[in-house]
């Protein structure tokens, strides 16, 4: 078995956490790629297997002769997001362990990663497939700006936001080519059912199961009480302008932002591959709402 290990390299209970797990991996003769930042923080002449690094661009095959069956990504949910980047389309299963807060994708505790992992060796598991959106950039004169997007796909959501302390955002919003609204707010957030428990809820955005098939509109302070947010299929397309005052506005890929100018409009739909996360034992995501939200507390 061979596994890739992510996390937040800054944070010490991560570092202590992937001890703790390489200390495992040497035990049972697993193979382990390590990110390049948790390569540079650790002191790992300790460890008579010492890990190789994940380059992301590499084939595992070339490094110790067998695929990646696991990626472990060690921190809370935004170091999920960052690992899924990583691991793109190469249809990895990901399993997020929790150094974190709440905790809706880094669903696994610390105090059970001993477990957890005795689970994937024992294939004691089950891989639920997560939906993401892409994103294009198109410019005055209609093409593509491949160059500008920094960041594609989000599993999460994309954020459309003003820039600063500016006036509010004009943002005209197509559907599949037709009209669906002009909003007058502080921003749109567009997310996946897997989203809808992050930006989306801060903002009064509806609770979607994960396994649903549908992407979200929720307005950010929208000018109109009257304009809600909506549930529309997954594979329908969004069409986006923007106008501000300022000639600029922000657009956030699952919390990595950039600034655009108002001639450059977003083409939003659902992409083409999908995310592995691994789901072990009872958790659920109807047991995250009662135990995380404290429902029926």
């Amino acid at each position: 078995m061979t596994i890739v290990i992510f996390g937040n390299a800054m944070k010490p209970d991560t570092l202590t956490e992937v001890r703790h797990i390489l200390q495992f991996t040497t035990e049972k003769g697993i193979h382990v790629l390590l990110s390049q930042e948790l390569r540079q923080e650790l002191d790992l002449r300790e460890y008579p297997s010492f890990p190789e690094n994940w380059d992301g661009e590499q084939q595992p095959e070339n490094v110790y002769g067998e695929p990646i069956d696991f990626a472990l990504s060690v921190g809370g949910d935004g170091t999920f997001l960052t690992s899924a980047a990583a691991i793109g389309n190469k249809n990895i299963p990901i399993l997020g362990v929790n150094c974190g807060h709440l905790g809706f994708l880094a669903e696994v505790q610390t105090q059970n990663v001993d477990e957890i992992l005795q689970q994937l060796v024992a294939g004691e598991y089950t891989i639920e497939r997560r939906h993401l959106l892409s994103l294009t950039i198109i410019d005055k004169e209609g093409n593509k700006r491949d160059d500008l997007v920094m960041a594609p796909n989000a599993l999460n959501e994309i954020a459309i936001l003003k820039q600063g302390l500016t006036n509010m955002l004009t943002i005209e919003t197509k559907v599949n080519g037709e009209l669906l609204h002009t909003y007058h707010s502080d921003g749109l957030i567009i997310a996946t059912p897997t989203g809808s428990t992050a930006y989306n809820l801060s903002t009064g955005g509806p609770l979607v199961v994960p396994q649903s098939r549908g992407i979200i509109l929720t307005p950010i302070a929208p000018h109109s009480l009257t304009v809600r947010p909506i549930v529309m299929p997954d594979d329908w397309q969004f069409d986006i302008r923007v106008n501000s005052r300022y000639d600029a506005y922000m657009v956030s890929v699952d919390g990595r932002s950039q600034s655009l100018s108002t001639d450059m409009s977003l083409h939003i739909e659902r992409a083409p591959y999908t995310v592995k996360v691994v789901q072990l034992g009872d958790n659920s995501f109807l047991k995250s709402l009662r135990t995380k939200l404290n429902w029926g507390i």
